[in-house]
C-alpha cells in the first residue's frame, strides 16, 4: 500500500498554501543563475569588467568612469531585457495552463503579430519622428496586441469559451496578420523598411531608463495578478467540468488570465519588439526543472529572464557580429518547439 506523504500548509492570514522544499529550491537556484547572467551581461563589451568589479559597482564602488558604464549605459539594457524575459515567461504560463496546451503562447495565438502590426503600421504609414514616434509605436503595438487578442476571443466564443477553438483561430489571424505585415513592408519607403526590420528582429540594443518605469507597472500589476491565480490555475488544469463542480467561474476566470497574459505579452514586445519564442519555452523549462504538473508562475518569469539577458549575451559578444536578441532566441526556439512536437506525437501514440 502507497503512502501519501503529509505536506504541512503555511498559512499567512486568509491565504495558505503547500510549501513544496524542491520546488523553492529550483526557484532559487534560478534567481541566483539570473543574478549572475546580469552580471556577466553588465560586465561584457568593449570596456570589460570582471564578475567581482561588477558586484562592487552596483554595491556603490569603483572608478567613475566603470559607473557610467555599468549604472547609466549597459544597466538599462540588462533591466529591460530582464523585465521583458519574464513578462513573456508570465505570459507563456497563464495562456498554456488556461488553455491546457503546451504550444499555445503569445507567439503562435497571434498576440506578438497583432502588435508587430499595429507598430509597423505607424512605422510605415505614420511619418512619425522624435518624441511622436517613441510613444507612438509601444503604444500603437500595445493597442495592436489588445485588439487582436479580444477579436480572437469574440471570434472563438460560441456558447461559451473553448481553448481548441480559440488556438486554431489564433494560429489563423496570426498568418493574416504576418501577410499583413509583410504588405506594410513592401509599400513602405525604404528608410522605413530599414526601420521595421529592426524592430521587428525584437532587440532591447534601443533600451532606455524611461521604458523601465512603465513596463516595471504593468509587470507587477498583471504578474500579481497570475501569482493571485494559481489557485484557480491548478482548477482549471483539472478540465471544463470539474473546475465548474468546484464552483469556478470559468469563463470570466479565463477571461480574465487570458487579459493579463495578452497585457504582458503586449508591454513586452512594445518596448522590445517582438522577442519569438521565450514565451512558448519559459514555461515548459521551468515545469520540466520544478516537476511539477502544471507551468508554474514564478520559475516561468525567472527562466524567460535568463533566456532574454543570457540570449543578449550571445548575440553582443560570442557571436562574430551583434545581433538582435530575438534572432537568437528564434534559433534556440525553434529548435525547442521540434522538441516539445516530439514529445507530444510521442505521447498520443503511446
Amino acid at each position: 500500500m502507497t503512502m501519501l506523504r503529509e505536506r504541512r500548509a503555511l498559512r499567512v492570514g486568509p491565504v495558505s498554501t503547500i510549501v513544496r522544499p524542491a520546488g523553492v529550491l529550483v526557484v532559487a537556484v534560478l534567481a541566483l543563475v539570473l543574478v549572475v547572467v546580469i552580471c556577466v551581461n553588465l560586465g561584457r563589451g568593449d570596456y570589460t569588467l570582471s564578475l567581482g568589479q561588477v558586484l562592487d559597482i552596483l554595491r556603490g564602488g569603483g572608478k567613475r568612469a566603470q559607473r557610467v558604464i555599468v549604472i547609466d549605459v549597459r544597466l538599462p539594457r540588462v533591466a529591460v531585457g530582464a523585465l521583458v524575459g519574464a513578462a513573456l515567461g508570465i505570459a507563456g504560463a497563464l495562456t498554456q495552463s488556461t488553455l491546457r496546451n503546451p504550444l499555445a503562447g503569445p507567439d503562435l495565438l497571434g498576440i506578438t503579430a497583432g502588435a508587430s502590426c499595429g507598430a509597423i503600421g505607424v512605422i510605415t504609414l505614420g511619418g512619425l519622428s522624435g518624441i511622436a514616434y517613441d510613444i507612438g509605436v509601444p503604444l500603437a503595438a500595445l493597442v495592436g496586441g489588445l485588439g487582436t487578442a479580444a477579436a480572437i476571443y469574440a471570434l472563438s466564443w460560441r456558447r461559451g469559451f473553448d481553448g481548441f477553438r480559440l488556438v486554431l483561430i489564433g494560429i489563423g489571424i496570426n498568418a493574416m496578420l504576418m501577410a499583413m505585415i509583410g504588405w506594410l513592408l513592401v509599400y513602405a519607403k525604404i528608410d522605413d523598411v530599414i526601420r521595421a526590420q529592426l524592430w521587428l528582429n525584437g532587440t532591447v540594443n534601443t533600451a532606455a531608463r524611461s521604458q523601465i518605469p512603465p513596463l516595471a507597472i504593468g509587470f507587477v500589476v498583471a504578474g500579481g495578478f497570475a501569482l493571485m491565480s494559481v489557485s484557480t490555475l491548478a482548477v482549471l488544469r483539472l478540465g471544463d467540468d470539474k473546475a465548474r463542480s468546484l464552483g469556478l467561474q470559468l469563463q470570466s476566470q479565463q477571461a480574465f488570465l487570458l487579459l493579463a497574459a495578452v497585457v504582458l505579452a503586449s508591454l513586452a514586445t512594445a518596448v522590445t519588439g517582438p522577442i519569438g519564442f521565450v514565451a512558448l519555452a519559459a514555461p515548459q523549462i521551468a515545469r520540466r526543472l520544478q516537476r511539477c504538473p502544471g507551468e508554474p508562475i514564478i520559475a516561468s518569469a525567472l527562466v524567460g529572464a535568463i533566456l532574454v539577458v543570457g540570449s543578449d549575451i550571445i548575440a553582443r559578444t560570442v557571436l562574430p557580429m551583434t545581433l538582435p536578441v530575438g534572432i537568437v532566441t528564434s534559433a534556440m526556439g525553434g529548435i525547442f518547439l521540434l522538441y516539445l512536437l516530439v514529445v507530444s506525437n510521442r505521447k498520443v501514440t503511446i
